[in-house]
């Protein structure tokens, strides 16, 4: 199809893997992307989302400090 690019394509230019773009394509998270079958296509104009994934080390420990609160009972 003219104007589009398949899934091993877009990955090549975008620096991801061709799983990667089918997870996205099936979030709806890349404009205009369209299933014809079992096969993605992609516009060669669109744009790669954001990455939402935690980067800035936040994450980091999350069970200690829910965990520090689940074993503080109050006896009375």
């Amino acid at each position: 199809m003219e104007g589009y690019m398949t899934i091993k394509e877009a990955a090549e230019v975008w620096g991801v893997t061709p799983r990667r773009i089918q997870v996205l394509c099936a979030d709806g998270r890349i404009e205009g992307a369209m299933k014809f079958g079992r096969d993605w296509a992609i516009p060669k104009d669109a744009e790669k989302p954001v990455d939402k994934r935690v980067t800035t080390g936040a994450y980091r420990n999350w069970r200690k400090k829910s965990e520090s609160g689940m074993n503080d009972t109050e006896e009375g």
